[in-house]
């Protein structure tokens, strides 16, 4: 009990202190670009959408961690059982650009298979101790538990929403992007200005520090710590992560997933989210599983709140395109001193104050 004392100690602190300087400036402007089709990718929608100082202008769905229908429908779903039926969601990419399943199996059958697959899982492993919904086809939306969604995704492509939007807030709005890069890539493609328009895209992955393979490491380590360079968010899609790695933004960060080394939404953590009763945390405590790494929500909360980074570095950064292992792997030099081939430099996050995100995490989620 003295840990959720804590949480919820420091949680209402920072809240308060927020509340305040909400009322003082203009909230900022974000597009939510998740794939999100069970609790942790919602957790951290759910951080945004409940912190005062944000107004969300929208939640574009891409496939990644799951197939685009069903992320769409659940999210959806969720705004619904929150209260939250005014934000739009907007239906993204459903395939990657060039990646394909087929693709990834002819690259497993060569080097070896990865350890995470998404929405091209077949089978999820059974030494995994978390449930995962079971795989079918793009296009299938199983029944839902907590029941389908009676509103709809705006008529038009997630790449659309982004462009129009950009057009709307010249300079203003900075894109969170969650999951794989596909929505950001077709927007890019979509209007040559895009990209100068926005003011900040934040994206997740990479494990750029390594990890000691002999360590005890969660059970979600085992790509990154044999393959620390390969991350999810860039390989599903990597043709994608390039174009997005090469585009003139005016600020590019990466949240690395070094980020939550200690930092588990262990049962503690969600029972002192979910106390207060209210409609968040009463959906949070319907659909999270406790011991999921704050990935996501740690990538909100290092926005939210930079104050929380305590290690960070400046690199010039893109993927290997090159067929191989290390396709969509992520590639790295100093600030500077890459090829001069289209590569950006990127704010790169290692390391947040673990005690702080899991506050931050409480505090919202409670609201």
């Amino acid at each position: 009990m003295g840990l959720v004392r804590r949480l919820i100690g420091m949680a209402l602190a920072a809240g308060l202190m927020l509340a305040g300087g909400a009322q003082a400036a203009e909230r900022r402007k974000v597009i939510i670009d998740q794939d999100a089709f069970e609790g942790p990718g919602l957790q951290p929608i759910l951080m945004l959408l409940n912190d005062p100082t944000v107004e969300v202008l929208g939640i574009t769905t891409v496939s990644g961690d799951g197939w685009q229908p069903e992320e769409t429908a659940v999210t959806l779903r969720m705004l619904e059982l929150v209260g939250r039926k005014d934000v739009p969601v907007v239906a993204g990419a459903t395939f990657p650009l060039v990646n394909s399943k087929a693709r990834n199996k002819a690259r497993e059958a060569m080097f070896g298979p990865l350890a995470y697959r998404g929405a091209w899982t077949e089978q999820w492993p059974a030494d995994n101790t978390i449930h995962r919904r079971e795989a079918h086809a793009p296009d299938v939306i199983p029944p839902m538990p907590e029941g389908a969604p009676t509103t709809k995704p705006l008529g038009i492509s997630a790449a659309e929403f982004m462009v129009q939007m950009a057009r709307r807030y010249p300079g203003q709005i900075t894109i969170i992007a969650m999951g794989p890069f596909t929505n950001l890539a077709l927007a890019a493609r979509l209007d040559d200005g895009f990209a100068g328009r926005i003011a900040e895209v934040v994206m997740q992955g990479g494990n750029l520090l390594g990890s000691d393979p002999t360590a005890k490491n969660d059970e979600f380590d085992n790509q990154m710590v044999m393959a620390p360079r390969i991350s999810f968010n860039q390989i599903w899609d990597p043709e994608a992560t390039h174009i997005v790695m090469s585009e003139a933004w005016p600020k590019l960060t990466l949240v690395t997933n070094d980020s939550t080394r200690f930092a588990l939404a262990d049962k503690s953590v969600l029972d002192a989210a979910t106390a207060s009763g209210s409609p968040t945390a009463r959906y949070v405590k319907a659909i999270a599983q406790p011991n999921f790494p704050l990935w996501d929500e740690m990538e909100a909360a290092a926005w939210l709140d930079p104050s929380i980074i305590t290690r960070r570095a400046r690199l010039s950064m893109d993927v290997d395109l090159m067929p191989g292992a290390n396709y969509g792997a992520l590639l790295t030099w100093g600030a500077g001193k890459g090829p001069a081939l289209g590569e950006r430099e990127v704010e790169v996050v290692y390391a947040v104050d673990p005690a702080r995100l899991k506050a931050m995490f409480v505090e919202r989620i409670r609201r």
